[in-house]
């Protein structure tokens, strides 16, 4: 009897240690997080959403993938550091040559390649037309710190409404919606480390001269969370869920790089705690009213452990 009593009182201080030490692990984890997940993640799905920009810029100008008579150039361009190679436009396919040429605080290297699925019985105005961006070592980096971003892969838009910026800018469309998927795209963080991610948008452009919006939701589910924006493993191989708590919003006066409103709550498997981000704050982390043609500061990550809370603002630009 003395021996089992023995036996449940050694049990008890090791669970005890053990709890402890898994406490004071998780507490050390807290205090030094950064909230470097939640800046990767905001540089890769802004700097995605800029190519497709670009993508629907490109195919809305191009009158053959459009389907439209007559050829009318500058529909729209954010930035203008991009050629396109049109030799393959019989088979649907225009090429994206970005040149690195600095805007907006970030020059960009690589090849965004557009291929209209179905073509030419489908054109980019149909109803469910699909897209399809292939990255070809989309290189984005800032100017401001050196940082870089690489995108490899696949990505499908859905013209869910039918039309295109076109019709949005000249003939009065009220609005158009897009769906964006991707497996497997890589995301290579300065050169060094590569990011797996899954991408499940929705997309609703409106026009008010002379500034294009994106309002953007999430679609996705994965681990039974629901309206995901992205899913996949972190730059270090961790599993995460990126969830659209508010939806967003960029504007072409600043760039899909800098969500003038919206919110992201980012799990990762490895940590206690949720990182929850708040777009469109200014440089003390306070949420602003940003008018329509300017910009917000940047991006707030906050975290959470018992009773602590740590947050870490990240500039756009």
């Amino acid at each position: 009897m003395k021996s089992n009593k023995l036996i449940y009182t050694l049990a008890l201080i090791v669970l005890s240690g053990t709890l402890a030490f898994t406490g004071c692990k998780k507490l050390k984890e807290f205090k030094n997080e950064t909230g470097q997940d939640s800046a990767d993640n905001r540089t890769a799905v802004g700097e995605s959403d800029n190519a497709i920009a670009d993508a629907n810029n490109v195919a809305s100008n191009n009158s053959s993938i459009h389907g439209r008579v007559g050829q009318i150039d500058g529909v729209l361009s954010v930035c203008t550091d991009y050629t396109v190679d049109v030799t393959k436009q019989a088979q649907g396919i225009l090429t994206v040559n970005y040149n690195g040429t600095s805007c907006l605080n970030r020059t960009r290297s690589g090849s965004i390649r557009l291929t209209l699925q179905n073509y030419p019985a489908y054109k980019w105005k149909d109803v469910n037309a699909v897209l399809q961006v292939d990255y070809i070592n989309y290189k984005v980096t800032r100017t401001s710190d050196g940082k870089s971003v690489e995108l490899n892969g696949t990505e499908l838009v859905t013209n869910v409404s039918g039309n295109t910026w076109f019709e949005l800018i000249f003939q009065g469309q009220p609005n158009l919606v897009h769906t964006v998927t991707g497996s497997n795209l890589n995301v290579t963080f300065d050169g060094d480390k590569t990011a797996v991610y899954n991408i499940n948008r929705k997309f609703t452009y409106t026009w008010s001269s002379p500034y294009l919006s994106c309002y953007g939701e999430g679609t996705g589910i994965s681990n039974n969370r629901t309206n995901l924006e992205n899913y996949g493993t972190t730059r270090n191989g961790d599993n995460f869920t990126s969830q659209v708590t508010t939806p967003f919003i960029w504007t072409t006066a600043c760039g899909a790089h800098a969500p003038t409103q919206g919110a992201v709550d980012i799990k990762v498997d490895s940590k206690a705690f949720d990182l929850k981000c708040t777009f469109g704050v200014d440089a003390n982390g306070n949420g602003m009213s940003v008018p329509l043609g300017s910009c917000a500061y940047g991006m707030k990550a906050e975290w959470t452990y018992k009773k602590k809370t740590n947050h870490k603002v990240f500039s756009y630009y």
